[in-house]
């Protein structure tokens, strides 16, 4: 609203006296200045998400035009915090008014997390290298429970920066370590920022049952509703005349479109939670990932205005720099961006192709690299500059140091090299095409074979495999597995180490062998996939079993959703019905086994079908690389995909 002054033949002669330029006596000199008009503005937001301590920077392989016009892979070192680092205070240096943002689950992941200090500690250290200007809590920050958390706050507000660390709809309990009188203000439901005379409010948001269901919250530690707890804290801010509104959400890409359309008065959300990535088609040509929808997206609020939304993928590949225009009234009126891709402005190495792009193979049947030339670097640069989302920079030097003791107790956890991946072992929770919720998590090369969009993850099927042999070999026997889509975090190529074989199941999960039914194995099966495709789901319950298989159809009604239940007889060796009235032997995380992921059919089993086994699941994974029978030269294992009949997956119904 404009300030303007009252009609002149309104006002009595004391206020006519205050507006004269003299006389009526006292002091003649000008009255207060009027308030100033409303103005319009232009707001940069950097942002990432879920990076899930993947602190170090990796190499990656980028499809780019040689001088001759053909496209060869081309591998480069690329993410890492110090990068994102580099990124943000480039993004802050070239542009006016720019806020930085996490959009939750910093934890847990790599080695970094718990083998680095104490847990957190590394994330928190790297964290204050950006100095966000708010974070909101994904369902990781609570793995350790609220005093974990805690503890991660203490450290991340430890320095100089004092993150603001949001969620709007977390309802810690009485006895937790964030209801104390000292510690209840460490997650506030928002705050508000200011730049150029705006003020901006930032809310954040936790996704409410992933984080009751599958972290370790506190019992009494609750998750109101997401929209009616966004909702609330969006009108206490426009109460206190904020009327620039963005919501910091931790739910997911397709929820957010949803919850977008719930609210009133929001105008930009910033998410993570579903590690959706984000960008122009062209990414799939570049091999840079495959995004699930434009970078951003401009959607209708429940006012009818606009309002952008952003995520930026996961492990610090992505920085997003989205640029929001406000009219004076703080209307958006346009918001455009780039997702920066951050990769080293120097090559590794090249492959050799011919000129129809077909690596070229060496005497063993191998691909052929070579080192980049100066007609290459001149080509690959002009490719990088047209791509417009690949982001040439080297990582932050400050970061860098900040990094290099947590580095070194990393590295006297890497073991020497144990296995090896000819393939890449695809990681996909869910199956589904083009459009299904996990697509983007795949590789390019991974979803170009297809198997996955049919089957699902390639690695999850492996851990619950293996669960099963070395169940049967060494625990007394199992007659099936399950294993959580979600719980498996990264596939595996190429060389692969001890230190890889703990990064694919971080969550340090111990094994139970529980006795069921068969009729409680179809429930165990239905409450995964509504847990996936319920309204307000997510990919991470998504069941893979061993020793069970089952057809899917995501659109049938709950407890109708599996069918063709088939259990692998050892003796036989062969597949047949399940029994609904035979008791089975399930080997199970025992997170799974106590409710986790929306598993309430095993959380019921009593107690005397309960056997904590008291092994660790990336150890069994482990002892399962050691015992494969294939080796190559250096006597290593080689690690395969497995034969499609053993995926639990066998058909999923797809539109």
């Amino acid at each position: 609203m404009y300030a303007t002054l009252p009609p002149m033949r309104l006002l009595g002669g004391a206020a006519l006296c205050a507006l004269a330029l003299a006389g009526c006596g006292g002091d003649s000199g000008p009255g207060p200045a009027p308030a100033a008009r409303p103005q319009p503005m232009d707001l940069t937001i950097a942002h990432i998400n879920d990076s899930h301590s993947n602190l170090d920077s990796s190499t990656r392989t980028l499809s780019l035009l040689q001088p001759n016009g053909v496209r060869t892979d081309v591998e480069v070192d690329a993410g890492g915090f110090p990068r994102v680092t580099a990124a943000i205070k480039a993004i802050r240096a070239s542009n006016d008014n720019v806020i930085a943002l996490h959009a939750g689950d910093a934890l847990t992941g790599t080695l970094y997390f718990n083998r680095a200090g104490s847990p957190g500690e590394a994330d928190a250290a790297l964290m204050n290298t950006v100095c966000f200007d708010a974070f909101t809590l994904g369902n990781h920050e609570f793995d350790k429970g609220d005093s974990g958390l805690k503890t991660f706050i203490d450290l991340l507000h430890a320095g100089q920066c004092k993150t603001p660390v949001l969620s709007a709809n977390v309802k810690f309990g009485a006895s937790s370590a964030l209801a104390q009188p000292g510690t209840r203000n460490y997650v506030l439901p928002s705050t508000i920022l200011n730049r150029g005379g705006h003020k901006i409010g930032v809310v954040g948001l936790t996704v409410a049952g992933k984080t009751k269901e599958s972290s370790n919250p506190d019992p009494e530690t609750t998750f109101e509703n997401e929209a009616v707890a966004a909702q609330r804290a969006i009108d206490e801010l426009k109460q206190k005349g904020v009327n620039k509104i963005v919501v910091l959400s931790h739910i997911g890409y397709e929820a957010d479109k949803a919850l977008i359309a719930q609210l009133s008065g929001v105008d930009v959300v910033v998410g993570g939670d579903s590690h959706t990535l984000t960008g122009p088609a062209s990414m799939t040509t570049y091999k840079a990932g495959t995004p699930a929808g434009d970078y951003p997206v401009l959607l209708p609020n429940k006012d009818g205005k606009n309002a952008c939304l952003v995520q930026a993928n996961e492990y610090t590949k992505v920085v997003g720099e989205l640029k929001v225009s406000f009219d004076a009234a703080g209307d958006v009126t346009a918001c455009s961006g780039t997702p920066h891709v951050t990769v080293s402005p120097n090559y590794k190495r090249v492959l050799v192709v011919d000129d129809a792009g077909k690596p070229v193979l060496d005497g063993k049947n191998n691909k052929t690299w070579r080192t980049a030339t100066a007609e290459d670097i001149a080509s690959f640069n002009q490719d990088l500059t047209a791509a417009g989302f690949l982001r040439q920079i080297e990582p932050d030097a400050q970061a860098l140091q900040v990094l290099q003791p947590f580095k070194d107790k990393v590295d006297t956890f890497k073991a020497q090299i144990v296995a090896t991946a000819p393939q890449e072992i695809c990681s996909r929770r869910v199956p589904g095409g083009v459009d299904s919720a996990d697509y983007s998590r795949s590789s390019a090369e991974c979803n170009a074979i297809g198997d996955v969009s049919l089957h699902g993850g390639d690695i999850q099927q492996l851990v619950a495999q293996s669960y099963l042999d070395v169940a049967n070999q060494d625990y007394g026997g199992a007659d099936m597995t399950l294993q959580s889509g979600g719980g498996v975090r990264i596939p595996l190529k190429g060389d692969v180490t001890a230190a890889n074989v703990i990064e694919v199941l971080p969550f340090g999960n111990m094994l139970w062998r529980l006795e069921i039914t068969g009729a409680e194995a179809k429930a165990m099966i239905e409450d995964g996939l509504d847990a996936t495709f319920k309204a307000g789901g997510s990919t991470g319950p998504y069941p893979y079993t061993a020793g069970l298989r089952f057809d899917v159809d995501q659109f049938a009604s709950k407890g109708n959703r599996a069918s063709n239940l088939q259990v692998f007889d050892q003796a036989s060796k062969a597949w047949g019905p399940l029994d609904a009235n035979k008791t089975y032997k399930l080997f199970v995380l025992s997170f799974n086994a106590t409710g986790g992921d929306g598993y309430t059919t095993l959380a019921s089993i009593p107690k005397e079908r309960r056997l904590d086994i008291g092994v660790l699941d990336a150890d069994v994974f482990q002892t399962w690389i050691d015992r494969i029978p294939e080796k190559d030269a250096n006597g290593r294992s080689v690690i395969r995909k497995l034969p499609l009949e053993l995926y639990s997956t066998q058909f999923f119904k797809m539109p």
